[in-house]
């Protein structure tokens, strides 16, 4: 998913300190056993333990969007370590814009809020197996704070018992409707206005895809644009980039299927991985530029990497940012980050 932030918010979102725990507690309800992944469902409780009125951004990422279909849980086998495959959405989501939006849930102090989280189509069990799971939901929430500064609010996490998930492992149908690329793009529930700035972002994208390429190929070590975007030089790590947009650029952009249906002023554009070339805008896309920083062309890149057959990234951070600090941390996750790879596409501001 594409999620935008403006720079001036990014800075003082990381410049924040993490306000004092406990400050909020996440509480995960489970039954023990379900024998149909169809009927896979959860719950949980946030709870606002400190002193002060916490206001926490609906992050489709997080447990307060239920509607979402992301990966808002981390499921591993308990014993195994086995890992059932995800067959949701991957969202770009932004925190400034939602807050803009006063797009948050507001819990005042002692206040709880449940959610009702139905799982159904999300995962599928067949190749990891029954067994019993764990399910770990991210505890780290963005929070508005009284002088509208973006704050990070870090949950004490109250895990389930462990669920064990037996006789159907499989769901009975995909979440996402079936792809149906042509030679040219195929428009859903887009106006004309809407379908000529797709084709003007799309012939755009597709210049930042090829440029992408050509650039990494030319490259043998370190440079500037590489390491802000994707840390240290690693031959391996820059081969596997590479290809992404390799494949990006080969995979016939204006011939997707781009929906417009999406109305979430928070969010740029999801898709779901294992659905090829089926792009759905919501409403953040809108109100982008053409090119530049977070622009309706960089989320096309984004939204295609996170396609399985064109490498298939995770949203391990947005903004730029972010981007960077991942870059310095974890290359190997910033070589695996949408965002990072719609950074070093748009390259702006321009680095050699």
């Amino acid at each position: 998913m594409k999620s935008v932030a403006a720079t001036a918010f990014l800075l003082s979102a990381l410049a924040s300190p993490i306000l004092a725990a406990p400050g909020l507690t996440l509480k995960v309800n489970a039954p023990s056993a379900v024998e149909d992944v169809d009927a896979l469902k959860i719950s949980t409780t946030l709870t606002n333990t400190g002193t002060e009125e916490l206001k926490l951004l609906n992050d489709p990422n997080s447990v307060l969007t239920p509607q979402w279909k992301t990966q808002t849980f981390s499921i591993t086998g308990s014993n195994s370590g086995a890992v059932p495959s995800f067959q949701g959405v991957k969202v770009k989501w932004a925190p400034t814009q939602a807050a803009a939006a006063h797009d948050y849930t507001t819990l005042a102090p002692g206040q709880s809020v449940t959610l009702q989280h139905d799982l159904a189509g999300r995962f599928n069990f067949s190749a990891a197996g029954a067994g019993a799971y764990h399910f770990s939901p991210s505890s780290t929430f963005t929070a508005v704070s009284a002088t509208g500064e973006l704050t990070t609010v870090q949950a004490d996490t109250v895990a389930a018992p462990t669920l064990h998930v037996s006789g159907k492992l499989a769901p009975s149908a995909s979440l996402s409707p079936a792809s149906s690329l042509g030679r040219r793009a195929t428009f859903r529930s887009c106006s004309a206005s809407q379908q000529s700035l797709i084709n003007t972002a799309v012939s755009s994208a597709q210049t930042y895809a090829d440029n992408a390429y050509n650039y990494l190929t030319g490259i043998s070590s370190g440079t500037s644009r590489y390491t802000t975007w994707f840390g240290s030089y690693d031959a391996t790590r820059k081969s596997s980039v590479q290809s992404h947009y390799s494949l990006i650029r080969g995979s016939g952009l204006s011939s997707y299927t781009y929906d417009c249906s999406c109305t979430d002023a928070g969010t740029y554009a999801y898709v779901y991985p294992d659905t090829f070339g089926v792009v759905y805008f919501c409403g953040a896309f809108w109100n982008a530029p053409n090119t530049g920083t977070d622009s309706k062309a960089g989320t096309i890149v984004h939204e295609s990497s996170h396609f399985t057959r064109n490498g298939g990234t995770s949203d391990y951070q947005y903004g730029q940012s972010g981007c960077k600090s991942l870059a310095s941390s974890n290359p190997a996750n910033a070589v695996r980050n949408a965002d990072s790879h719609e950074y070093f596409a748009e390259n702006n501001p321009s680095q050699s």
